[in-house]
């Protein structure tokens, strides 16, 4: 399946991205819209890992699932919203998203919040198209 005809605008009159991100995507064409609900850390089982790296690894897998389940990949994302429920979680969030994704780069919200749960450390939702 090809990818959408995907345009980045990072232009040079606003800050550059901190990295990782694209401060704006445009879609010149696409078929399908998939809205990701936002994907907690929990195992397919119901258990949740320890620790925050964990956590994050088991979200984005998550996502994946998703992603996989409509036919979909990681190249297909073009904007993540992530919650992260402490500050000190943004430079471990930022290097596992980067595993995650590579050197694909969407459009990027990260939010401090609580979670319905506490356990959950951190949740992530996205937007992918075809």
């Amino acid at each position: 399946m090809p990818l959408p005809d995907i345009v980045g605008h990072n232009p040079a009159r606003v800050h550059p991205p901190a990295g990782g991100y694209c401060m704006g995507l445009e879609l010149k064409q696409h078929r399908r819209l998939l809205f990701i609900s936002g994907q907690v850390p929990e195992r397919s089982g119901g258990t949740v890992p320890e620790g925050f790296e964990a956590q994050c690894e088991q979200a984005w897998r998550n996502v994946k699932e998703v992603l996989a389940a409509a036919g979909l990949g990681v190249e297909h994302l073009v904007k993540v919203t992530t919650f992260l429920t402490d500050r000190a979680q943004l430079a471990a969030n930022r290097t596992i998203r980067r595993a995650m994704l590579a050197d694909h780069q969407p459009a990027l919200t990260v939010v401090v919040a609580q979670t319905v749960d506490s356990k959950w450390l951190l949740e992530i939702e996205a937007i992918a198209a075809e």
